[in-house]
């Protein structure tokens, strides 16, 4: 058993802790309570006179056809997108881990998307599958199919979708090909000489001990998809056509800061963080059940 840490001066722990407890008290919890503070209120559009209306908010909210379109459009975005970013993060972190010359540089050039600011991203997707004059957008009119994301929902989508998992693939690149490292090659020694092929050995032994990253990655992507793709369904869809695309996050946006229906906004604010809190504990509390650290 460790020994306990102690610090010769009492007050140089909470000297330690005092910035991140500022910078979460200042970024997190006071405006999740602003937050549920003016969800409980009605406002005017210009902060003037508030009114204390209960639950009212919550209520019309929910009982809002387009809330429920966006509670439906999340749900697909974001298992969409997390799926996909994941998946191919882990074929590109296992073809990479196979290459002997020039891994280094592999690696770096999957890794540099990540770099990209969200908003930045999706002008990217945008101008490659922009309808007017986007080159992979008249390469799939040259073959005969009819694209338009400004005007077909199910193409908007799956633009959007391609665009935040290509976002994050470089995120979840990196953390599986620590995962692949930190796995014994004498383990998958072992299993070649009894005869395992190598998509048995995958399956049996390399993705059960990358069954860690996988969870930790697992949660990182529900909360990107989420919250962090607001900026590229802003500049690639707008949340449109017809509202096809959007999300929760940015209802909450387009409610609050357009349509200034503060109340409102606050509301589903509320709801949001609390979907997001209890899909997170769920997936610790049952995911995490199937998930053998070694």
């Amino acid at each position: 058993m460790s020994p306990r840490v102690t610090f010769p001066n009492k007050l140089l722990p909470y000297l330690l802790l005092a910035p991140q407890l500022a910078i979460t008290i200042v970024f997190f919890y006071w405006p999740a309570s602003q937050a549920l503070r003016q969800s409980l209120l009605r406002e005017d559009p210009f902060g003037l006179q508030s009114t204390f209306v209960g639950l009212a908010n919550f209520r019309r909210v929910l009982n809002d056809p387009n809330y429920i379109n966006a509670v439906q459009v999340t749900v697909i975005f974001s298992i969409a997108t997390a799926f996909l970013a994941m998946a191919l993060a882990l074929l590109l972190a296992v073809m990479a881990d196979k290459i002997i010359r020039g891994r280094g540089i592999y690696r770096t050039l999957l890794i540099w998307p990540y770099a990209v600011a969200p908003a930045i991203a999706g002008m990217l997707w945008l101008f490659m599958f922009n309808p007017a004059m986007g080159t992979f957008a008249y390469m799939l009119r040259s073959a005969g199919f009819g694209w338009d994301p400004l005007l077909n929902g199910p193409q908007a989508m799956t633009l959007v979708i391609a665009a935040a998992a290509w976002k994050q693939i470089s995120y979840n690149f990196l953390f599986f090909v620590a995962g692949l490292q930190a796995i014994p090659k004498t383990l998958i020694e072992a299993a070649a000489i009894d005869g395992a092929g190598e998509n048995k050995r995958f399956w049996t032994i390399v993705f059960p001990l990358l069954a860690p990253t996988t969870f930790f990655l697992l949660v990182i992507n529900t909360t990107y998809a989420f919250f962090d793709t607001f900026g590229i369904i802003h500049a690639v869809t707008g949340g449109g056509p017809g509202k096809a695309t959007e999300t929760l996050v940015y209802k909450v946006y387009n409610d609050g800061f357009v349509n200034l229906i503060l109340g409102d906004s606050a509301a589903q604010s509320v709801i949001l963080m609390i979907i997001v809190i209890a899909l997170t504990a769920i997936q610790f509390r049952y995911v995490e059940k199937k998930v053998h650290y070694g």
